[in-house]
């Protein structure tokens, strides 16, 4: 008979995760997550390939809890976008070390959480604003022009630089995606694509 295995792959993902959202994803080798979960580093190799498949699982539940939990919050009547982002700055201001892992450093992740984030500005744009006959790359111009002032917004808020009250951020906000809907800042013409949100897919 079979011995069952006493560390599943679920309860090293469990500890990982805890791990992650506590102290950042660079927080996560065999070691330090052995550690944590009272157990030995053998479990690891034996369900995952490497410490990369490992965080990139991580990084997967990080990135479903954002869209369906982290980023859903609502703050506002009727402006679905102005509530993500101000998710955006709470989240940030609560997990500063994820933050700066998935968002400042770059480190890890970062096609994941840019797919999400630029995902999830759209859908809340439509929503927001569904009687707008803006293309499609007329509308990921404005909600990467939206993410440029909220990323900016949480990182001195992160750093202490600068603190808003909720009524400031969203005047801020407000103001911002009325500028990008009027003036296309982010045009072909003008610039190529922001780094963060780059696509392979695309023709620039």
């Amino acid at each position: 008979m079979a011995r069952k295995k006493e560390i599943s792959k679920s309860k090293i993902l469990d500890v990982a995760y805890r791990m992650a959202v506590k102290d950042g994803i660079e927080s996560l080798t065999a070691r330090s997550i052995a550690k944590a979960g009272h157990f030995s580093t053998q479990p690891l190799y034996l369900e995952f390939k490497s410490m990369s498949e490992l965080r990139n699982q991580v990084l997967k539940r990080i990135s479903h809890e954002l869209r369906t939990d982290t980023l859903q919050k609502k703050y506002t009547t009727g402006k679905p976008l102005i509530d993500l982002d101000l998710s955006y700055i709470y989240f940030a201001e609560k997990y500063v070390n994820l933050f700066k892992a998935m968002f400042v450093d770059g480190k890890f992740g970062s096609k994941i959480i840019s797919d999400t984030l630029m995902e999830l500005g759209i859908e809340k744009f439509k929503a927001q604003y569904p009687n707008t006959d803006y293309s499609d790359e007329r509308i990921r111009g404005i909600v990467i022009a939206n993410w440029i002032t909220t990323a900016g917004m949480a990182a001195l808020v992160v750093n202490k630089i600068a603190r808003f009250s909720q009524e400031q951020i969203i005047n801020v906000l407000n103001a911002q995606i009325h500028d990008a809907m009027l003036n296309d800042w982010l045009a072909k013409s003008r610039v190529k694509e922001s780094p963060l949100f780059a696509n392979e897919d695309l023709p620039y």
